[in-house]
Parts: C-alpha cells; sequence; structure tokens
C-alpha cells in the first residue's frame, strides 16, 4: 500500500493543478517526444509572454485534474505537456501551433477552450486565425472604406445639385 504521505502530496498536485485548470481559458494538451531544453526554455518563454504556463506532469495527475475540473474526452497518453492560458486562448495555441510546425516531433493532442473539449484539428484551425488586433483592424478597415465610399457619393450628390 503506497505511504499516506505521498497520497497527500498527489492529492496536493491534482488539487493544485485543477485549481489552475479552472480559471484557464486555455488547457493544451501537446505530445514533446524528442525535445531538447534549449527548445523548451524558448516555448516557456513565448507562452509566458502571452500569460501562460507550460507544465509536465504525469498524466495521472492530470487525468485526474481534469477529472476534478469535469472535463472527459481527452486522450492522454504518452508523454504530454500541459499548456494552460490565463487570459487569452489565441496566442498561447498560436505559439503552440508555430512550434509544432518547426519541430516534426511535438504534436498537439487536443485541449479546452474556455469549457469546450476541441479537438486537435479545431485548436490547428484556431490557431491559424489572424490575431485579435488584426481581426480588429481588418473590421475597422472595411468599416473606413464604406464609410469613404458614401462620403465620396454624397460629395458627387452635392456637385450635381450645384450644377443644375
Amino acid at each position: 500500500m503506497a505511504n499516506a504521505k505521498i497520497i497527500n502530496q498527489k492529492e496536493e498536485e491534482v488539487n493544485a493543478l485543477a485549481e489552475k485548470m479552472k480559471d484557464a481559458k486555455l488547457i493544451l494538451l501537446a505530445e514533446y517526444r524528442g525535445i531538447n531544453v534549449e527548445d523548451v526554455t524558448n516555448l516557456r518563454t513565448k507562452l509566458r509572454k502571452c500569460n501562460s504556463e507550460y507544465k509536465i506532469t504525469k498524466n495521472n495527475i492530470t487525468r485526474r485534474a481534469l477529472e476534478k475540473c469535469g472535463i472527459e474526452g481527452l486522450e492522454i497518453e504518452g508523454p504530454l505537456a500541459i499548456i494552460i492560458g490565463k487570459e487569452d486562448y489565441l496566442e498561447p495555441a498560436k505559439a503552440i501551433y508555430e512550434y509544432t510546425k518547426d519541430h516534426d516531433f511535438y504534436k498537439i493532442k487536443g485541449g479546452v477552450v474556455e469549457g469546450k473539449v476541441m479537438t486537435t484539428e479545431e485548436i490547428v484551425t484556431l490557431a491559424k486565425l489572424p490575431s485579435r488586433d488584426t481581426l480588429i483592424s481588418m473590421l475597422a478597415g472595411g468599416l473606413l472604406s464604406t464609410i469613404s465610399r458614401v462620403a465620396v457619393a454624397l460629395d458627387q450628390v452635392r456637385l450635381q445639385k450645384e450644377n443644375a
């Protein structure tokens, strides 16, 4: 039988991870086979900049933390890293996706975005979207061009009435 101290320690790990997961906008699982320390350090730095955390725990602890949060349907096999996005889900997903493009051995296995379990394909599609700022500037540009066309049309009507 396992030592009570070890059981308590693992229970605390599960509780701490579950607490982080409850507040997260993004929980991403990625297989990290063949990754070296330098690459992990660079990836962690990128993720820290977008207020996210890169964590490696035992699969059993991850599974129990997900169960504690009421999240089901994620495949938890092999060496998995957990990426937890605290404020935004798009930037960390983009960072991991960009990393997977450069490293064939690194794979996104699935995740949770704002409480919804998503497949690898859905996360990749999400990561390919332009950033929020880019989308806002595209919307603003579209609105501005429409307003400019209306202003030109009104000016032409004014000129026609003045000449008539």
